[in-house]
C-alpha cells in the first residue's frame, strides 16, 4: 500500500506540472517548489531558536490554526513558527504573515523529502490542521520521536480510514500523537476504529471569528455607504448566488442597501455582476461617497470586517459543493442565510437546529427570508441572542488544545 501512496503522489506530482500552462494555481504550486530546499536551507540557517512546525492545507485551514499560534506564541515565546502550505492559494496570500517566522511550501510528500525537509526545519513539535495526514511526513516525525497534533479535525463515515480496505490510512492516524477533533461523532469514529489518542476539543474556527469580530477592520467608507441603512451582505458570492441576490435586490424595500463581496474578483466577473444587478451597483474602489444604494467589494481581506455593518448575512457557495465561511458573520450575532448543500458542514446544520441559520433552495425562499426576517423585529432581535449563545457555546477548542500540547515534557 505504502509504495500505491507513493505512486499516486508522484502521479500528482506529474498531473499538475502537465496542467500548469494552462492553469495560474497549478503553475504556482509547481514554481513555488522549484529551488525549494535551498530556499529551505538558507532561510531557516538565521533561526537558531527552537522550532514548533505548523502545516495547514490552504487558506481556510489557516484561519483555524491562526489562534492557535497566538496562544502558542505567547506561552512559548522564544520559539520560532515554521508555517507550511500545500495549496498555491494558502502560500501565495500568506508568505508575508507576521504570525510566521518562516513560510514555506510543503514539499511533496516523499520518503526522501520528508527525511530532508524535516532535519532542516527540526522541529520540537509539529501541529496539522484538520484533515492533513501526510504519511511520509508523520512517518518520519514518529521515527524521530516529535509530537505530532492534528487540530480541528472532523471525520465522517465514508472517510478511507473507517473503509474495510483503509488499514494503511489507519496507521497513519495512529502515528500521531494526539488528535483534537471537532466533535462527538468523529471521535466516536476514531476509537470505533480502535483510535484512541483523540479527545473532542471543538473548532477553533469559533474562537478565531470570535476574535476578529472583536475587532473589526475600521472601514470608514463602507460605514459612508451604509449611513445608518439596514445592510444585507452578500459574502464570498459564486453566479448561482448572485442570480438569487439579483432578483431579491429588485423586490427589496426602501432604506436596505446591499453589499455584496464575490468570491471572484477578476474584472470579468466584477462586469457580469454589474450587469445581472438592478440599478447602479458601484465598486468599492470608485465609490466617491455618493448616494448608492449597491456596492460591490471588488478586493480581498476586507469581507470578515464588512460583516459589522451587516443587519443579515447570504454566504455563497452551497449551490455548488463549497459553503464558505458562515461563522465569519454569525461571530457578529446576525442571521446568516445560505443554499442548500450544506450536508458536510457541521457549523450550517447546527445553525439550521439552532434557528440563527436559514437554508433556501431558490430566489422565492430567500426573498421569503429575508423579508420576514426586516419585518419581524422581535423575532429577529431573539435570532440574534441566540446566534450570539451559540458562537459562545461552540468556542473554547483553542485552551482545551493549548492545555493539552506541554513543550517542556517534549
Amino acid at each position: 500500500m505504502q509504495w500505491i501512496y507513493l505512486t499516486s503522489m508522484l502521479l500528482y506530482s506529474f498531473a499538475a506540472r502537465l496542467y500548469s500552462p494552462f492553469n495560474r494555481k497549478a503553475k504556482q504550486w509547481v514554481e513555488g517548489r522549484k529551488g525549494l530546499f535551498d530556499q529551505i536551507e538558507q532561510h531557516l540557517k538565521g533561526i537558531s531558536a527552537d522550532r514548533i512546525w505548523i502545516h495547514c492545507s490552504s487558506l481556510g485551514e489557516f484561519e483555524q490554526a491562526v489562534p492557535v499560534i497566538v496562544e502558542l506564541k505567547k506561552k512559548y515565546s522564544s520559539y520560532k513558527i515554521i508555517l507550511t502550505f500545500f495549496s498555491a492559494s494558502g502560500y501565495e496570500q500568506k508568505k508575508n504573515t507576521g504570525l510566521a517566522d518562516a513560510v514555506f511550501y510543503l514539499p511533496l510528500d516523499t520518503p526522501g523529502n520528508a527525511r530532508k525537509f524535516i532535519k532542516f526545519v527540526n522541529p520540537r513539535l509539529a501541529i496539522y490542521v484538520k484533515y492533513e495526514f501526510w504519511y511520509f511526513y508523520i512517518s518520519e516525525l514518529k521515527r524521530k520521536n516529535i509530537p505530532l497534533y492534528i487540530i480541528s479535525a472532523r471525520f465522517r463515515n465514508d472517510h478511507i480510514y473507517f473503509k474495510w480496505y483503509g488499514s494503511f490510512f489507519r496507521k497513519i492516524l495512529l502515528s500521531c500523537t494526539h488528535i483534537f477533533v471537532q466533535n462527538e461523532s468523529s471521535l466516536r469514529l476514531l476509537k470505533k476504529s480502535g483510535i484512541n489518542n483523540a479527545s473532542v476539543s471543538g473548532d477553533t474556527r469559533y474562537d478565531r471569528v470570535k476574535s476578529i469580530a472583536a475587532h473589526p477592520k475600521d472601514l470608514p467608507l463602507i460605514h459612508r455607504f451604509c449611513n445608518q441603512r439596514r445592510v444585507i451582505v452578500g459574502g464570498s458570492t459564486w453566479p448561482e448566488d448572485e442570480s438569487l441576490i439579483a432578483k431579491c435586490i429588485s423586490k427589496s424595500e426602501d432604506q436596505v442597501c446591499w453589499i455584496i463581496a464575490p468570491h471572484e474578483i477578476s474584472e470579468n466577473h466584477l462586469q457580469q455582476l454589474e450587469d445581472k444587478l438592478p440599478g447602479h451597483p458601484i465598486r468599492l474602489s470608485k465609490y466617491k461617497g455618493v448616494p448608492a444604494d449597491i456596492l460591490i467589494i471588488d478586493s480581498i481581506g476586507l469581507l470578515s470586517s464588512v460583516y459589522q455593518f451587516a443587519m443579515i448575512a447570504y454566504v455563497g457557495g452551497a449551490f455548488r459543493s463549497g459553503l464558505h465561511n458562515i461563522l465569519e458573520p454569525a461571530a457578529y450575532h446576525i442571521p446568516v442565510i445560505f443554499g442548500n448543500r450544506i450536508s458536510h458542514f457541521a457549523e450550517a446544520q447546527l445553525m439550521v437546529e439552532n434557528g440563527t441559520g436559514f437554508s433556501v433552495t431558490n430566489h422565492n425562499e430567500l426573498c421569503d427570508c429575508i423579508s420576514k426576517l426586516l419585518a419581524d423585529n422581535d423575532r429577529y432581535k431573539a435570532i440574534r441572542v441566540s446566534q450570539e449563545k451559540f458562537i459562545e457555546k461552540q468556542s473554547g477548542a483553542v485552551e482545551q488544545i493549548i492545555k493539552n500540547i506541554n513543550l517542556e515534557n517534549n
